[in-house]
């Protein structure tokens, strides 16, 4: 099976890339949050890949440009009634460590705010996902010590794209620019200095 594809983006479409490997085009299946943070067509990108086989479907490439994203999503599709399809969803609306922090907090609305998951599904995916390694992050660390009454703090990267998307930019775009700017700054960077490199980056 695929595990991992390094090679050139030559299409992006609606809810699939394509990606060159040595004059092979591997079409796959992306999260709208992956398709946004991919890089320009013709430049070289890793994609880390799960394999899905369906019968009628065959084999289908679901793409993820982090190990973390990865395993989540293989986590999610452990849960019945979660398909490759709701999959992707939460981890469009919810990074791994989003995602983390909502299981810990119990807060089943903010996974329902996933298209095509409702309340009931919701709810199956905060209890099933409780004692399971989500993210490799800080917030995986903390999902395994709080107290469902207690809330989880928001992250500085969290609080910077709210920051942005109350300027009116869009939750993709201000959560690329976010996590490039985590990149260049340091896992230590607060939210004013997160915000402050986003806006340069976008030339505000």
């Amino acid at each position: 099976m695929i595990g991992r594809l390094r090679g050139i983006v030559a299409e992006v479409g609606e809810e699939e890339a394509l990606i060159d490997v040595m004059g092979v085009g591997y079409v796959v299946r992306c999260g709208s949050r992956t398709l946004s943070r991919l890089p320009a067509i013709g430049e070289e990108t890793v994609v880390h890949v799960e394999s899905v086989f369906g019968e009628q479907t065959g084999v289908t490439l679901y793409g993820f440009l982090g190990r973390d994203e990865r395993r989540a999503f293989v986590i999610l599709r452990t849960i019945q009634g979660v398909g490759p399809k709701a999959a992707l969803s939460v981890l469009d609306v919810l990074s791994p460590p989003e995602l983390a922090a909502a299981v810990a907090r119990e807060d089943k609305a903010a996974v329902a705010r996933a298209n095509g998951v409702g309340p009931k599904l919701a709810q199956r995916i905060v209890v099933e996902l409780k004692d399971k390694p989500i993210s490799d992050g800080p917030v995986a660390a903390f999902h395994a010590q709080i107290s469902p009454a207690q809330p989880a703090q928001p992250s500085a990267a969290g609080e910077a794209v709210a920051a942005l998307m109350g300027l009116g930019i869009a939750e993709p775009q201000a959560r690329r620019v976010v996590e490039g700017a985590a990149l260049r700054l340091g896992e230590d960077a607060e939210p004013p200095a997160l915000i402050k490199a986003a806006l340069q980056e976008l030339g505000r």
